[in-house]
């Protein structure tokens, strides 16, 4: 045998562990998926080339090693994971002239659920495919998994616990100044649910989708689409999918490619199933895969470009990141320019210089990455050097190396006005303060020049008129359109200026609940958690997090000096007398007497009513206009016999 070959086949073995302890054990992403897979593969070719199979390869492993302090539960069943393609084709010719189930490829944690007499007696990771995580306590705060269901008899189905995008992005938006932020939001979800506190699960929105029944006593359904059907009358999320044959495969396949692209679960591909469920099972399964299944990842989209700068962009957490500034391509039918690097590892390991050719494309068809640098260096070129000072407030920079050994820029001054980007852009969002033609990129230019420091500064910006029209961009019209916009944002209500605060977990919801308690300013300072908890729909972690705020002497003083720029409107007065006073509401699906669904809240909360996301015990009544839709919502409400209305009838009870 050739002992290069086996050289680098250990190599790849020893890289590929790494990544995937890394991806299975921690918050640390090392590579990306392409490159993780353009090393599997290339391991994989190399022994079926020499006929070798290494000790502990990792083309003979499902996952990594748990390594956590959760307790460790066998399966009664390995977990293998399923074989893979990104070519629509071979997915057609695989599914031949069977039936079979399309669903999303959800990218989360996967986790066994057991019930007995009804009730969930144990939750458990996959972990390496043998021995798993005992995450019970955690998964009685995930959303979709019910505690008790009205089947009596042993149940076991496996399903996917994620985060999705816009709990991601509110759990980043929330994090102490200087903590760095999750990667992704599979990350985010692994060290939720390894976490010995399950409050941090229910807070951060963790939810459970099941996608497939592994065991049910007495039950007798040989379809996979039957059985997901099944287990949502069960009282289950459950993961989308659609019945398909050979020559529906095709145009299913580009509908869930368009559906990605608004879709807020992460996903990273899609899972074709043979819906017989018996035929399935009679074709057996290799030490690697079961034969029953396929997915299918997205075939990404590249495109080669030449990198043109590394800009360093600063963020609210105190990391500097560098950013790839290149020739504008085509991806996924959008303009791209700009790719994150994440951390300088990743910038040393591309070997990037000014002038490179590099392939560009979008991870799961949503976030920019470049993938690979195909110029050759000397090793003469001078790479781009990491900056000594932080290009917002010129204060030096520190590179923090982490126990993987991965490389950050942080700037470690804690005024630095970089780190109050999210807070100004929250600021002016339109359930915020409202102040219209404020983008990301003007907030971010107004605080690299001293414009913006506080959130008064907002009602300031005629100090800096000669400066701010003089600027690239900008010009007397623009400038007179900002001062407009912030002027007429002066008028506002109260509730609108406490969630422009970005109090931690304090949303539009709770600050109205909160000021229509107590609609004065100066008494929203000096709430205490026992007072806050008193508000129906308020709970200990809001109120201890609201508390924690005001207790800051600088968040005190922005607040005091944020009030002498605003003319606070008295509270309109809430009709308690209609028809829907003290009533809930969750409302669903596209409305057409109302504006949207916004205003239709808004117009309940007038009137007394209340308004929740989900559907509850509490829950009065769901308001649909399609009531016959097989939506989560109508599910659950038919479940709970909450009643279905449709706006019309809405109106009637008003």
């Amino acid at each position: 045998m050739n002992n290069d070959k086996l050289q680098r086949m250990k190599e790849l073995n020893e890289l590929l562990s790494k990544a995937a302890d890394s991806y299975y054990n921690s918050s640390e992403t090392i590579m990306t998926d392409a490159e993780y897979d353009k090393l599997y593969n290339e391991l994989e070719a190399l022994e079926n080339e020499t006929g070798v199979v290494l000790g502990g390869s990792m083309t003979q492993r499902v996952g990594f090693e748990v390594s956590s302090y959760l307790p460790k539960v066998a399966h009664p069943r390995r977990m293998l994971s399923l074989d893979k393609t990104k070519d629509r084709l071979q997915l057609k010719e695989w599914l031949g002239e069977h039936k079979g189930f399309l669903s999303w490829k959800l990218d989360g944690l996967t986790v066994c659920l057991y019930y007995d007499e009804g009730r969930l007696t144990q939750a458990v990771s996959r972990g390496n495919g043998e021995v798993g995580e005992d995450m019970t306590a955690n998964a009685k705060h995930i959303k979709g998994i019910p505690l008790q269901i009205p089947f009596k008899g042993h149940l076991a189905l496996r399903g996917e616990a994620l985060i999705g995008y816009s709990d991601f992005e509110r759990v980043n938006d929330t994090l102490p100044e200087g903590a760095e932020p999750y990667k992704n939001p599979r990350n985010l979800a692994s060290g939720t649910l390894r976490s010995l506190d399950p409050k941090i699960v229910a807070e951060r929105s963790v939810s459970f989708y099941a996608f497939t029944l592994a065991e049910a006593e007495g039950i007798d359904n040989n379809s996979v689409a039957g059985r997901l059907e099944w287990l949502s009358q069960m009282g289950f999320q459950t993961v989308y999918g659609k019945i398909v044959d050979a020559d529906s495969l095709l145009s299913a396949i580009e509908w869930f490619e368009q559906e990605i692209r608004s879709f807020d679960l992460p996903s990273d591909g899609l899972v074709l199933t043979y819906d017989d469920v018996a035929y399935g099972q009679s074709l057996g399964e290799t030490i690697h895969h079961p034969r029953n299944g396929m997915a299918f990842k997205w075939a990404d989209e590249t495109a080669d470009t030449t990198l043109r700068e590394i800009e360093w962009s600063p963020s609210r957490t105190g990391l500097i990141n560098p950013v790839a500034i290149f020739d504008t391509v085509e991806l996924e039918g959008t303009s791209v320019s700009r790719a994150s690097l994440h951390n300088i590892s990743i910038m040393k390991k591309l070997n990037l210089a000014v002038g490179d050719t590099v392939s560009v494309y979008k991870a799961n068809m949503i976030i920019p990455v470049v993938g690979e640098n195909k110029t050759s260096h000397s090793s003469d070129v001078v790479t781009p050097a990491v900056i000594k000072e932080c290009p917002v407030c010129g204060m030096p920079t520190k590179i923090l190396v982490s126990e993987d050994d991965v490389e950050t820029l942080v700037c470690e001054n804690h005024d630095c006005p970089a780190k109050h980007l999210g807070k100004f852009e929250h600021f002016v969002e339109r359930d915020a303060m409202n102040i219209v033609g404020f983008a990301a990129s003007t907030i971010r230019t107004f605080v690299e020049n001293g414009f913006l420091r506080e959130l008064k500064d907002f009602y300031h910006l005629p100090e800096h008129k000669d400066s701010i029209v003089s600027l690239e961009g900008f010009g007397e019209k623009s400038y007179t359109q900002l001062v407009s916009a912030a002027e007429a944002s002066r008028e506002t209500d109260l509730s609108r200026v406490l969630y422009s605060l970005g109090i931690p977990n304090i949303g539009k919801s709770a600050s109205k609940l909160i000021c229509a308690r107590y609609p004065e300013a100066e008494r929203l300072e000096a709430l205490t958690a026992d007072e806050l908890i008193l508000i129906d729909g308020i709970g200990e972690v809001l109120a201890n997090d609201y508390v924690a705020f005001f207790k800051k002497e600088h968040n005190l003083a922005e607040y005091h000096a944020l009030l002498k720029e605003l003319n606070i409107k008295a509270p309109e007065k809430v009709n308690t007398d209609s028809g829907i006073a003290g009533k809930t509401f969750v409302i669903t699906g596209a409305v057409h007497i109302w504006k949207n669904r916004n205003e239709l809240k808004d117009f309940i909360e007038a009137n007394g009513g209340k308004t929740a996301s989900a559907v509850s015990g509490k829950t009065d009544y769901l308001i649909n206009n399609d009531s016959a839709s097989g939506s989560g919502k109508n599910r659950k409400a038919k479940e709970l016999g909450v009643r279905i209305i449709t706006e019309e009838e809405f109106k009637a009870l008003v």
